[in-house]
């Protein structure tokens, strides 16, 4: 809870700035999406063949095996930089923000704030203005549904929210809450058996009741990569809001706000080789304006009154109380680190293991592929016909393979396809075939046992 002084000091040089003082971010400079390798933490260039050398934890071993690490899907591991600056803002810097009149407190504040600014200008959002600090993507979709829900569905007038078969819980409870409360429909659209995602049809469950869309960039089980400049453009046609769960698209390529067309984006620092505990959403500012916030407390109000409060322009206006303000260092050094390699040059690298693993897992006998769309990012599903995905999993972590086993936050999506869970394999960068071939042979020795 903010202290009574801690409000009372925001006309200091110390507090946050007011909201014109933030100025428009240039373009993303093309040179943080180079292909130059990356120093490690000696300060020598590697090959992203041995980017694995940066993450401390990827050392480990479990009895005689190395870890192979393939679940960056539910969290990334962190580079040594990461840590460092993640630590280092707790032993030199930590104090909290926009509130004090000494130096620690402006140093937190300098660097929460360039956090921000970072984000903008990770994903050319136009303004860091329009950047909202969140504590991950959960919150930032609770967020943006129940602000924007009650902006655009009028009470009772059977309003309708679409999201897709395929999405994360996170995109579909808080939606279900907000039409709940206002008196709205969800409706999901599905996909192809492949994992595609067909237009025509998606476009055929958009009506002029429809207010809000809400998809995912990238499935977190089939790895599909929707279309979104496409859904753009069939969301403007009905008016209706675009809202992207970027948890995945994030972190398999370049992501450009702009281009995609759409109206809010979010995600979370924990998948991006950052820090747990914090997030963020890119949402335009004429929508911001019109929200009303979720949360209240200090930091996110102008006045407050017995009677009534009044409330601090956005992004303030979304992040009350302490934010997590070690992990924003954390997540710019995330940020800067995968802007050195490339985020091009990492989404080649996943394509070519990608095709690497597909020939590698198809030539296990039993092994069914789920979601073969084309194109797809990093994340492989599959069940297996001898065991069930608990027990897949269970067996190969022997094996000193972590991987993933269940329906991965995504209920409605494995409903419709008919299966209870799947055993899931998901890439980051740090990952090589080395580790495919890892996880081919402890399949075919979990085969052995069941066969």
């Amino acid at each position: 809870m903010s202290e009574v002084m801690g409000d009372m000091t925001r006309a200091s040089t110390t507090t946050k700035p007011a909201s014109k003082s933030l100025p428009k971010q240039p373009l993303p400079n093309k040179s943080l999406h180079s292909a130059s390798p990356v120093k490690n933490k000696r300060g020598n260039k590697v090959g992203l063949d041995r980017i694995a050398a940066d993450f401390p934890i990827l050392q480990r071993r479990f009895g005689d095996k190395p870890l192979v690490y393939l679940d960056s899907a539910a969290s990334a591991q962190k580079p040594s930089v990461v840590i460092d600056a993640t630590a280092t803002a707790y032993r030199q810097h930590y104090a909290n923000i926009h509130r004090g009149l000494y130096q620690l407190s402006n140093e937190a504040t300098e660097a929460y704030e360039a956090c921000r600014k970072r984000i903008a200008d990770f994903i050319n959002a136009p303004s860091s203005e329009e950047i909202v600090i969140t504590s991950g993507a959960t919150m930032g979709l609770n967020i943006i549904a129940h602000g924007l829900g009650r902006v655009v569905l009028d009470q009772n007038k059977n309003h309708e929210i679409l999201i897709t078969i395929a999405d994360h819980h996170a995109n579909i409870v808080p939606w279900q809450m907000i039409a709940n409360e206002r008196g709205a429909r969800l409706v999901a659209a599905p996909i192809n058996k492949d994992g595609s995602l067909d237009l025509a049809e998606f476009a055929r469950h958009i009506t002029p009741q429809t207010k809000i869309i809400a998809v995912p960039h990238v499935s977190n089980v089939l790895g599909t990569v929707f279309d979104i400049p496409a859904i753009a453009k069939l969301a403007k046609q009905v008016g209706a809001v675009l809202v992207v769960d970027g948890c995945q698209g994030i972190v398999h390529a370049p992501v450009d706000v702009v281009a995609l067309g759409c109206d809010f984006y979010a995600f979370s620092g924990h998948k991006l080789y950052g820090p747990s505990g914090i997030g963020a959403f890119w949402g335009r500012g004429a929508w911001l304006e019109k929200m009303p916030p979720f949360h209240g407390g200090g930091e996110m109000i102008d006045r407050v009154r017995i009677s009534h409060t009044t409330y601090a322009p956005p992004p303030y206006r979304f992040e009350a109380g302490t934010p997590p303000i070690a992990q924003a260092v954390g997540l710019t050094a995330a940020i800067d680190y995968v802007s050195n390699i490339g985020m091009d040059t990492i989404q080649q690298h996943e394509q070519n293991l990608m095709r690497y693993a597909n020939q590698k897992l198809s030539a296990v006998e039993g092994l069914h592929l789920v979601g073969t769309s084309t194109g797809k990012a990093g994340v492989i599903a599959f069940t297996m016909e001898c065991a069930h995905p608990h027990d897949i999993a269970t067996l190969i972590d022997h094996e000193g393979v972590a991987i993933r086993a269940g329906h991965h936050c995504a209920q409605p999506l494995h409903d419709f396809l008919g299966l209870p869970a799947t055993t899931r394999a998901s890439l980051g960068m740090y990952n090589n075939e080395g580790d495919i071939d890892r996880l081919a042979d402890a399949l075919d020795k979990v085969r052995g046992i069941f066969a």
